[in-house]
């Protein structure tokens, strides 16, 4: 039996993204895996696309990423794109446990881990104004290990986050996770992540960060 389609399947969707944004990739992470078109619009962060006037309409944050919906208006914040974009799909179960526990997941991912592995990409890989052995970096990595450990220790003896199937939940922590090496981290030793990396890419649909010819 062939999956339902979408709720949202032929609706115009569009995401405004940056060309590296790992929150940008968990969107359209989860339009490739569940089989959503979208139009990017990807601006520049370099060229100060995000202080104008346009993007202010957009998303008057000056962040991305920003949905702009089947109804018609901008959302901005990546977890709350997962919530609506997995609504009335798989990827964001009805049962309330479940869901309660995707909600607890995607906190995770913003308190506990996102920034401890964002912010060291983005200084010694991006920007490059930082090394891997600079103290700041090095605090950071102390925070991260502790959030990639739980993650690992939650993974064994499951394939996923949350029940037997893929969620949004891991879809919010694939991205920083599979880029952690970029900042500075050795994940080597975290078999259960590395499998479930692995799993998450082998997914139909998967999407990389930048597209390959």
């Amino acid at each position: 039996m062939s999956p339902a389609p979408h709720p949202l399947a032929g609706k115009p969707l569009e995401l405004a993204d940056t060309l590296r944004s790992g929150n940008a990739w968990k969107i359209r992470l989860a339009c490739g895996y569940m089989g959503l078109p979208i139009a990017r619009r990807t601006f520049d962060i370099v060229q100060g696309d995000l202080e104008t006037d346009a993007f202010g309409r957009i998303n008057p944050w000056r962040q991305v990423p920003a949905l702009l919906t089947a109804e018609g208006e901008w959302l901005a914040e990546s977890q709350a794109i997962l919530w609506y974009l997995g609504q009335g799909t798989p990827w964001l179960p009805a049962d309330r446990l479940a869901q309660a526990q995707v909600s607890s997941w995607l906190s995770f991912e913003q308190t506990q881990h996102m920034h401890a592995f964002a912010q060291p990409r983005l200084l010694i890989h991006l920007r490059r104004t930082a090394r891997v052995d600079d103290p700041a970096m090095q605090a950071w990595r102390e925070i991260g290990m502790k959030a990639a450990a739980w993650m690992d220790a939650h993974l064994a003896g499951r394939d996923y986050l949350v029940g037997t199937a893929p969620t949004i939940a891991d879809i919010a922590l694939y991205p920083y996770t599979s880029m952690a090496a970029e900042g500075g981290y050795d994940l080597s030793g975290f078999a259960h992540i590395d499998a479930w990396l692995a799993r998450m890419r082998a997914l139909p649909g998967f999407t990389p960060l930048i597209a390959t010819a």
